[in-house]
């Protein structure tokens, strides 16, 4: 297992769509396997593919509390094939967008049809966290972010906060490289 380094906004790839996986192989797990290491280094309850630059159908969850035994899932090529009618709102983050927290509302249950890391077809009936964290992580797969479910106004002020912040991280290592 190795720790990736996370894809910040605004880099572009968080705005890719995520092609589906056909290989279910050992590079597949080692990938699943990574992305649990990287979500729960960060921390965090759920990571797509393409947020550490992995441009494939590939989700990690685990919804857990800290003091409750792990309950990993590896959603491969998820797609949702039923929402609820009845919604709920979740104060949602992002680990591509550090301490940025906004309530977002979306159906409060979701049936989710997915491959695990061998290739065998399941569904998920989700509710409360995981169908939330399950509908984020595709919104990923899909070059969605949470925050385009907030206010063009909030979401401009977010996008402007971290795109300046990402030119003071170039701006600062290439001071850095000049150094060395």
């Amino acid at each position: 297992m190795a720790l990736r380094p996370l894809v910040l906004l605004p880099d572009p790839r968080l705005r890719l769509i995520s092609s589906p996986v056909v290989a279910f192989d050992a590079a597949l797990k080692q990938l699943a396997e990574d992305m649990f290491e990287t979500m729960y280094d960060a921390p965090g309850v759920g990571l797509a593919a393409v947020q550490i630059g992995e441009i494939h159908r590939v989700v990690t969850i685990d919804v857990s509390g800290k003091e409750e035994k792990p309950e990993p899932i590896a959603f491969i090529n998820p797609e949702l094939i039923w929402s609820s009618t009845e919604m709920s709102v979740y104060e949602e983050g992002c680990l591509s967008i550090p301490d940025y927290y906004e309530e977002v509302e979306r159906p409060a249950s979701v049936r989710v049809r997915f491959q695990d890391v061998h290739g065998k077809t399941q569904e998920l009936l989700a509710e409360g966290l995981l169908s939330t964290c399950i509908q984020h992580e595709i919104d990923h797969l899909n070059g969605k972010l949470f925050i385009d479910h907030i206010s063009r106004l909030k979401r401009e002020r977010v996008i402007k906060k971290f795109t300046k912040m990402a030119a003071r991280r170039d701006t600062d290592s290439s001071f850095a490289d000049e150094s060395d």
